[in-house]
C-alpha cells in the first residue's frame, strides 16, 4: 500500500472520529436542561401547615427547527416538613407552546382548558413526603415564529385549591437561530420570533425583514386570562 493511500485512509478515520464526537456532544447538549428553576411561580391558596409546594422548570430547552419538537422536564417538590396530602399537577401550554404529551398524565378536555390555552395535561401526583419531588417528561411543539408560555399549577386532587402556580411563564430567545439545527430557549425570556410570519424562516444578513410587534401584547392577554380562569374555577367548585 502506498504512503499516499495510507495517509488518505488515516485522514478519513480521523474525520469519522471527529464527526462522531460532534454528534455525541450535540446529543448531550440537547438533553442537558440545566438546573431547575421556580421562576415565575407564586403561592396561591394557603397550603396545610408544614407543607411547602413549588414547581421547577429547566432554565434552558432546545427546539428542533425542522420538527418544532421540544422536551421539557416539569418537577413538583415539597420543601416542607410534612406530607403534602393528595395533590395533582397541571401542565398547560399557551400560544406557540403546545403540550402534546406528559408521561403518566391525562389530557385535559378542551372545554376545561383555561381561556387562551391550547393544550393541557393533569398529573395525579398523590402524596409527596417532606423533601421529596416528582418529575414528569413533557413533550411539546413550539412555533418559533411566535411567543410561547407554559403554566404549572399544583392543586388539591379535586381542583378546589391551588397551592402554587408557576406561570404562565415564557420560554424564548432574543437571539434566534434560524439556520441552526435547533434553537435554544431560556426560561423567563420573551421570544423574539425567527420569522416575520408563518413558517417561513427569515433570511440572515443585510435586508432581513423587521419582526412584528404583537407578541408581547398577546402574551399579556393570555397570562391574564389564565389567572382569571383559575380563580373562577375555584369559586365555582367551592
Amino acid at each position: 500500500m502506498s504512503s499516499r493511500r495510507r495517509a488518505g485512509i488515516a485522514g478519513s478515520l480521523v474525520m469519522a472520529s471527529f464527526s462522531a464526537v460532534l454528534v455525541l456532544a450535540c446529543t448531550a447538549a440537547a438533553d442537558d436542561q440545566g438546573t431547575g428553576s421556580d421562576k415565575g411561580g407564586k403561592a396561591v391558596d394557603e397550603a396545610p401547615a408544614g407543607v411547602k409546594l413549588r414547581t421547577l422548570l429547566p432554565e434552558k430547552i432546545s427546539v428542533d427547527n425542522s420538527s418544532k419538537k421540544t422536551a421539557i422536564t416539569a418537577t413538583v417538590k415539597n420543601d416542607g416538613s410534612k406530607d403534602s396530602g393528595g395533590i395533582r399537577l397541571l401542565v398547560v401550554g399557551f400560544d406557540a407552546l403546545k403540550i402534546t404529551s406528559v408521561q403518566g398524565c391525562s389530557a385535559i378536555a378542551e372545554k376545561d382548558l383555561p381561556e387562551g390555552s391550547n393544550s393541557g395535561f393533569s398529573c395525579p401526583v398523590g402524596t409527596l413526603a417532606a423533601g421529596q419531588s416528582k418529575s414528569y417528561a413533557v413533550q411539546a411543539t413550539y412555533d418559533l415564529s411566535r411567543a410561547g408560555k407554559i403554566c404549572l399549577p399544583v392543586q388539591t386532587t379535586d381542583g378546589k385549591k391551588t397551592f402554587w402556580q408557576q406561570g404562565p411563564v415564557p420560554f424564548g430567545t432574543t437571539n434566534p437561530s434560524p439556520n441552526a439545527p435547533a434553537t435554544p430557549l431560556l426560561l423567563g425570556t420573551d421570544n423574539k420570533p425567527v420569522a416575520p410570519g408563518g413558517d417561513e424562516l427569515p433570511k440572515t444578513g443585510v435586508g432581513r425583514d423587521v419582526l412584528p410587534l404583537g407578541a408581547a401584547g398577546a402574551a399579556l392577554i393570555a397570562a391574564g386570562a389564565a389567572g382569571v380562569w383559575w380563580s373562577q374555577r375555584r369559586r365555582q367548585e367551592a
